[in-house]
């Protein structure tokens, strides 16, 4: 009970502080999804050398560990990845796609006050814009603390449905599932068995989320789609990907630019999905066709 009449005050005096100037804050975010799971599937697929693997998990690590930084003031904010000079940023079409779908790629514009988004995302060479409601995460309070970067952090939980379009929401198939797939395969001759990377991976019919915030900072906001706790998130967990606060500094000399973009396709977040797992489910089927001679992942978009 002290605690949260403790949280509360703090709140409070923090937000009072807040309105006697024009606020705004910057935040580091380190994102990683754990890809174990993964490469044990690999491991035991005879039909993959040793070199497909090498170069899957490179890959799959550019995909999978990203740095973000999210500017946000008291009603807005803007999440992008930060930019890097490498080799995925000179790629093509296909690996900008795979870049997208493991939360890169595009701006997240999150207006709290309104309860709206906007991301701009690159599809098969279009740009797109996608416009729609901020998610209702029905948060569940816990008491549970801990201290990230010198904040007090106090511990919320929340269910969701996962994105059929974010490669991060996947999950191996169950075991059962996976073995009733490899009879299947074993009896198939040598050519037409498949190596296709979405075959060995299931979408969950939901995600348990476990977010970190700080009412030091009050402000609705967080990494991503993330928002509506009392206070700033720091962290982020749904079991495989983490997105950690590595730095935060309020009121930067140089304030970064908090806008929508306005560029692409206006779209709203159900038809573009319907559009991407309509491509990935055609792909799909082309690779199967093609025996999966190539093996690894086979998805392309694009160049």
């Amino acid at each position: 009970m002290y605690k949260v009449i403790f949280t509360l005050v703090l709140a409070v005096a923090s937000f009072m502080g807040l309105q006697a100037q024009e606020f705004q804050g910057m935040a580091v975010y380190e994102s990683k999804t754990s890809t174990s799971d993964f490469k044990t599937r690999m491991e035991g697929n005879k039909n993959m050398t040793p070199d497909m693997q090498k170069m899957i998990e490179e890959r799959m690590k550019k995909m999978f560990e990203k740095t973000f930084i999210l500017n946000f003031n008291k009603s807005a904010s803007i999440y992008k990845e930060e930019e890097k000079l490498d080799a995925t940023a000179q790629a093509g079409g296909g690996m900008r796609m795979m870049s997208s779908m493991t939360g890169g790629g595009g701006t997240y514009y999150k207006n709290v006050k309104e309860k709206s988004y906007t991301i701009d995302k690159e599809f098969m060479g279009k740009e797109f814009l996608i416009k729609d409601s901020l998610p209702n995460l029905q948060w569940k309070m816990e008491g549970e603390t801990r201290v990230i970067g010198g904040y007090t952090c106090y511990k919320a939980k929340a269910v969701k449905a996962p994105s059929a379009t974010d490669f991060r929401n996947f999950r191996p198939k169950r075991e059962e599932a996976k073995k009733e797939e490899d009879k299947k395969e074993s009896d198939k001759p040598t050519a037409e068995k498949k190596t296709n990377f979405l075959d060995a991976v299931e979408l969950p019919k939901e995600i348990t989320i476990t977010a970190w915030y700080t009412p030091e900072i009050p402000v609705n906001q967080g990494p991503e789609g993330y928002w509506g706790l009392p206070g700033l998130i720091l962290e982020v967990n749904d079991g495989k990907t983490i997105i950690l606060c590595s730095k935060v500094v309020l009121n930067p000399k140089e304030k970064g630019e908090i806008k929508p973009s306005t560029k692409g396709k206006v779209i709203s977040q159900k038809e573009y999905d319907e559009a991407v797992v309509k491509k990935m489910e055609e792909f799909r089927e082309m690779n199967q066709g093609r025996g999966g001679r190539d093996g690894g992942m086979q998805i392309r978009f694009g160049n």
